[in-house]
């Protein structure tokens, strides 16, 4: 069996009709790949278009505000992309004058970007015959060649490596790599896998020897973590103002803005706020919680953040004294109509369209 020669012959016949693969700028392919981790393709195409829209080339991107990027990424998840994408595009003004570099060792210099994604870049644009290994690729060679090596361990990156070296088109690398990956995508999928329909079932290892669905094979998955986020959503009547922070810490959304957060080991009640409240030294009638909107479960990758969002009442007079009581020192004052001014979360965005906070404290 010809692998290369038959996936590739398959792509020509099959592959979607995608706009990054109208486009030998090696810019645009690298904005799709970054915007395409861990992203479906149907919800990162709006992304690639907003990006080449706001940034149509890397200068565009360089100069921009990380403000500016995070705002436009809002709602993609990973915002660790968004900011490397960000780091990137400066790299490339400040070391390569602007111009995209050519090559797999300087691709792989850029923030963000692994083997992987170098591959995909510089085989692309670039034609040089470096292999795609991703989720897709790994799974494909793993059941068409019976590789039952963790997927996830050095060992078995490194089977699968070696043999899409094997079969890699040294002289079109990019239709290679981008029909392997489609292939995966669409007929090798992780779950009811359409392989009656697969022109490689007569090869198919695992087809033939039923443990389609036990290949590939990892070593185990990561611990998912339980978080509890409180968020205060602190509303002046007499001003229309409510109050955001930035998340700067290294952790999940960093550099987006929230509400002011508490984070607890478990459900934080309202009795309980209070008293913290209580503890600070304000009292109801100076701070007061006028509803809690609760039962918010937001999944991340090894995390899930169950959220409630407590909505304050607090007079004028009373914020500067209450947010430093309460530990939040670089809260700061918004009007609630110019909240969508800024990059936030899922999250957050999520509580925003379903409840209105100029509404919320009458």
């Amino acid at each position: 069996m010809n692998f290369g020669e038959k996936i590739t012959g398959w792509y020509h016949i099959h592959k979607r009709d995608l706009p990054w693969r109208k486009t030998s700028d090696p810019y645009l392919i690298w904005l799709s790949e970054i915007i395409l981790q861990q992203t479906r393709i149907e919800q990162g195409m709006d992304y690639y278009f907003k990006f080449k829209n706001a940034f149509p080339v890397v200068h565009k991107l360089a100069m921009a505000s990380e403000d500016q990027v995070l705002k436009l990424w809002q709602g993609l998840g990973y915002y660790t992309r968004a900011r490397n994408l960000h780091k990137a595009a400066k790299q490339i003004v400040e070391l390569h004058n602007g111009v995209f570099p050519n090559n797999y060792k300087d691709v792989l210099q850029l923030p963000g970007v692994g083997p992987y994604t170098a591959a995909a870049i510089t085989s692309i644009a670039f034609g040089e015959p470096y292999p795609v290994v991703d989720g897709n690729v790994m799974r494909v060679i793993s059941r068409i060649f019976g590789i039952e090596t963790a997927i996830d361990s050095t060992d078995g990156n490194k089977e699968i490596t070696t043999l899409m070296n094997k079969w890699i088109d040294k002289n079109d690398p990019g239709t290679f790599n981008q029909a392997v990956m489609e292939f995966g995508a669409l007929y090798c999928k992780p779950a009811n896998p359409e392989c009656s329909a697969c022109l490689f079932k007569e090869d198919c290892y695992a087809y033939k020897n039923k443990i389609v669905n036990e290949l590939p094979r990892k070593n185990g998955k990561v611990k998912t973590k339980k978080r509890y986020f409180n968020y205060l959503v602190i509303i002046s009547k007499e001003t229309n103002e409510t109050w955001l922070q930035k998340r700067t810490e290294k952790d999940i959304w960093q550099n987006l803005y929230e509400f002011p957060l508490l984070e607890s080991h478990n459900t934080m009640s309202e009795e309980l706020l209070q008293k913290k409240i209580d503890q600070s030294g304000f009292n109801g009638q100076q701070v007061k919680i006028q509803k809690t909107v609760h039962d918010y479960k937001h999944i991340l990758t090894h995390q899930h953040i169950y959220a409630r969002f407590f909505v304050l009442w607090l007079t004028p007079h009373h914020s500067d004294a209450f947010m430093k009581a309460m530990g939040f020192k670089s809260a700061f004052t918004v009007k609630i109509q110019n909240i969508d001014q800024y990059g936030i979360s899922r999250l957050t965005d999520r509580y925003l369209k379903e409840n209105k906070l100029n509404e919320a404290s009458t």
